[in-house]
């Protein structure tokens, strides 16, 4: 499992990334995915998850959509029209960003 140092100035561009792949999903179903993909190599959790879903959706990136299901709220999330702009940037900045690491710390390129 990754920091939470290494995943935190990660988390936004996850959560887009995420929404732009599957269009509409609730908190615990992000967390569920990301840990799936990544072998349990990255888990988020709600103290870090929810404060970045309320950040996404201040800036405009996210909308909400609350769902009733039985006595349960659920509330959904989707990327805006803003958010499915900002995504592509997000996605090159970090992929610059991991090669100037690379470069850096004398990194050869290896497959996970």
């Amino acid at each position: 499992m990754y920091s939470t140092e290494l995943i935190k100035g990660t988390l936004k561009t996850i959560v887009l990334k995420q929404l732009e792949q599957n269009k509409r999903m609730y908190g615990y179903e992000i967390t569920q995915r990301v840990k799936e993909l990544t072998g349990n190599r990255i888990q988020i959790t709600e103290g870090a998850l929810y404060p970045t879903l309320h950040a996404l959706e201040a800036e405009g990136l996210v909308t909400t959509e609350t769902e009733y299901i039985g006595k349960r709220v659920r509330k959904y999330y989707s990327l805006s029209s803003n958010g499915q702009i900002k995504i592509e940037e997000k996605l090159n900045e970090l992929a610059e960003f991991i090669e100037t690491l690379r470069f850096l710390l004398d990194l050869k390129k290896q497959t996970i």
